[in-house]
């Protein structure tokens, strides 16, 4: 039904202001009349519905999916949750020895070892640890267990295009780094290979193939990164000017691995000798036991609402997935025939949070956490029930974690470069930003000039070229809602 004639089918019961927001929103959102566009605006505390535009039709959301997992993580698991990892010594320790293996049990903790300068402060930790009680030498192998999670990697239908980089990562129980490794190429010569810089330092752990090229100044920088499937095979193909670099996040193959073998170097170059390998749990020919083993440290993370907040502000992938699995793990539906600890019994445990919102949840169809799948199907209103449960949920703290985890329009996350300068939304809008190729998608909340907030919900889906344009209207019609309307 055109839209001119919803507001004039529903204008006996609506106010005049609610047929001129629905008109002046709809003229901006037509300045790109051959977009798919879903979009919804309520005040949150009255409930009233001040536009719509397909608001029962199914969207992919893109990051947007992280509202969902973020917003059932603290309502079911609560702000202050916490992951723990513990490091087992799984035999005797005679004199200076451990006889037997190291083990670190991972709980889904996203966080352990988190690029920056401080990455290796965990292993430094569990090192000094062993040192206080006298271990100088591991007779056997460092374990990683990662079956606090199963052991699919990948989340559903992701575009095998997605996979090298990193905000495609592997997922698992036991997670180093953001399992990522970032690799910066630097130009040296003009027809010379250019030189790689890797960080962290674990060359050992990958095979790099440096196929990159430096370029002339003033030349276009064409990047090229792949790996190989299931291998830690990397090359680097790009071709790249003087007076530029080439800097990129790629995902890592078998995270549990990566950690144990970045606990494993760190172990050795602390004067702890490690005789074994680096293994993961699932190489292993029988189940460990922990009933004779004890537990030499522990590592609690951050909490949860900390958590949240990269999550959101950042559109951090690895987090979402990680705490999507962690609500199969914790409060698993003992009816759905999933295993805890996979993404489909974490979508099963959130659902309890969308029925609370009151979520039509038959037609909603949730298959990761982050949003990189385009099997993720949303529609505006559900979405704008989500928002409204969030922002009137009774727990304090739980409402307060979740809008103050939303990035900030001119300030921070993905916000950061948008509603800038003298923009009405500036500091005014929390929201998530989601985007996909040819989906692009903003929700979230404002505050009015007249101190009301609104939820608003802008879906764009199947529209061809750059995102910007998209970006540009959003950040109109979102303008239009803080100036109400003028």
């Amino acid at each position: 039904m055109p839209q001119f004639v919803t507001c004039l089918a529903v204008s006996f019961v609506l106010s005049i202001g609610v047929c001129r927001a629905q008109s002046v929103l709809d003229s901006i959102l037509d300045v790109h009349p051959y977009t798919w566009w879903g979009a919804m605006v309520t005040e949150v505390s009255t409930g009233d519905t001040l536009f719509m535009r397909n608001v029962e039709h199914s969207f992919m959301p893109a990051s947007v999916t992280k509202l969902f997992t973020t917003a059932a993580a603290l309502d079911q698991l609560g702000p202050d949750y916490r992951y723990v990892t513990q490091l087992y010594a799984d035999g005797p320790q005679i004199s200076h020895a451990l006889q037997g293996n190291l083990v670190v049990r991972g709980a889904g903790d996203p966080s352990t070892g988190a690029p920056g300068p401080d990455h290796m402060d965990l292993f430094n930790a569990f090192a000094d640890s062993l040192l206080a009680l006298g271990i100088h030498e591991i007779g056997g192998h460092v374990i990683g267990d990662d079956n606090a999670f199963d052991d699919i990697p990948l989340g559903a239908d992701w575009s095998w295009d997605d996979l090298v980089y990193g905000y495609a990562p592997q997922v698992s129980g036991l997670t180093f780094y953001d399992a990522i490794v970032e690799v910066e190429v630097h130009p040296t010569q003009p027809g010379t290979p250019g030189q790689l810089a890797v960080t962290p330092e674990l060359m050992d752990y990958f095979i790099f193939h440096n196929r990159s090229v430096t370029l002339p100044r003033g030349q276009e920088l064409e990047e090229g990164h792949a790996r190989e499937p299931n291998s830690n095979h990397i090359t680097i193909s790009s071709a790249v000017p003087l007076g530029y670099s080439d800097p990129e996040e790629l995902s890592v193959h078998n995270p549990t691995l990566y950690f144990v073998h970045g606990l494993r170097t760190l172990l050795n170059s602390r004067g702890i000798l490690v005789r074994g390998k680096s293994v993961d749990v699932d190489s292993l020919a029988t189940a460990l036991d922990y009933q004779n083993a004890r537990v030499v440290a522990r590592h609690t993370s951050a909490p949860l609402s900390e958590l949240v907040a990269t999550i959101n502000k950042e559109s951090h992938n690895l987090y979402a997935e990680h705490l999507l699995k962690t609500l199969g793990v914790e409060y698993p539906d003992l009816e759905e025939d999933s295993e805890p600890g996979s993404a489909a019994m974490g979508v099963a445990a959130a659902m309890r949070t969308y029925d609370a919102a009151r979520i039509d949840t038959s037609r909603l169809q949730l298959v990761d956490g982050s949003g990189l799948s385009r099997k993720n199907l949303v529609t505006p209103a559900m979405t704008m029930k989500l928002l409204r449960y969030m922002a009137l949920h009774p727990d304090t703290s739980v409402r307060e974690s979740f809008l103050t985890s939303l990035a900030v329009g001119g300030k921070d996350g993905t916000l950061e470069y948008r509603f800038t300068g003298n923009a009405a939304g500036f500091r005014r809008v929390r929201a998530k930003t989601g985007s996909l190729g040819n989906v692009s998608a903003l929700a979230g909340y404002v505050m009015r000039e007249d101190g009301a907030m609104l939820a608003f919900v802008i879906f764009a889906n199947h529209f061809h070229g750059r995102h910007s344009p998209i970006h540009s209207i959003q950040e109109s019609f979102v303008n239009s809602l803080v100036q109400r309307y003028n």
